[in-house]
């Protein structure tokens, strides 16, 4: 995906919600998701533009459509992706996967996202909304985090570190991190992840061999009861036909990794592990 769409696509967002420790959208907002979705569902595609064409980093090429229904109009990103691109799996599925597992653990840090229909092709379509910043744009820019929002950045770092475990997510670069104008973190591109392989089965991509010292440290309670409540059949639940028999033990093999990550967190006695 091009480095102008990370910068320019994303969700309806406000902090302070009446879930504050974990969601990060308003109550208001949590409520118009279904809206979203249909939204997307039935609107008529008025306008398309293929990405990153001339990009040799890009792989998904992904379309900026411009959709429409009952007199609104919006713009969503479309995709699809399938089988192995430049050395990487990919899956358009893995987009809708990621936005069910979102929802199912109230993570609230995912843009609606649905299957829907592109020049007779099945894809996923993702609402696109405007962003303040990627990550790579503070990271080069050295951009501070404001005092009063430290505490709720560090905070959704922790989420979307717990997130990407579960789901196995291979391609969390810097650009695939939305920063809004109040600092709340927004995840997009998840076509490279629910990976099967032994590396995504027998370790964490944020347990502590990371590389780069970015360890999951804390989590909410409510997430982690959520994960351990998941067994195949239900897994198969949030998200349908969208993951493989494979890919769901693998998500499994994660959560029981998770599990143990943080009991073993808790017995060294490391301080608000789990809030």
């Amino acid at each position: 995906m091009s480095r102008m769409r990370r910068l320019s696509v994303l969700v309806l967002l406000v902090l302070g919600s009446s879930l504050p420790l974990l969601a990060q959208l308003t109550a208001e907002e949590l409520a118009e998701r279904p809206k979203w979705e249909d939204f997307l569902l039935s609107a008529n595609i008025v306008g398309e533009e293929q990405l990153g064409l001339d990009d040799r980093q890009a792989v998904t090429h992904p379309w900026k459509l411009t959709v429409e229904h009952a007199g609104v109009t919006k713009n969503a990103l479309w995709k699809n992706p399938e089988g192995r691109l430049k050395g990487f799996i990919e899956g358009w599925k893995y987009e809708i996967a990621a936005y069910q597992f979102d929802k199912y653990l109230e993570l609230n840090m995912v843009p609606p996202t649905v299957e829907k229909r592109l020049h007779d092709n099945r894809g996923s379509c993702q609402l696109w909304v405007e962003a303040k910043m990627t990550m790579k744009d503070k990271v080069e820019k050295k951009v501070a985090v404001p005092p009063r929002f430290v505490f709720g950045y560090n905070r959704a770092l922790n989420l979307q570190r717990a997130f990407d475990n579960l789901i196995g997510n291979e391609d969390r670069h810097q650009n695939n991190y939305l920063i809004t104008e109040d600092w709340r973190v927004i995840l997009i591109d998840h076509s490279r992840s629910f990976r099967t392989g032994k590396k995504w089965t027998n370790e964490l991509p944020y347990g502590e061999k990371n590389k780069e010292g970015l360890v999951l440290k804390t989590m909410p309670k409510e997430m982690l009861e959520k994960m351990k409540a998941l067994d195949a059949a239900s897994v198969k639940a949030v998200v349908g036909g969208y993951l493989t028999d494979e890919e769901i033990a693998a998500l499994l093999a994660r959560r029981d990794l998770i599990v143990k990550h943080i009991d073993k967190l808790v017995k060294q006695g490391a301080e608000d592990v789990l809030y």
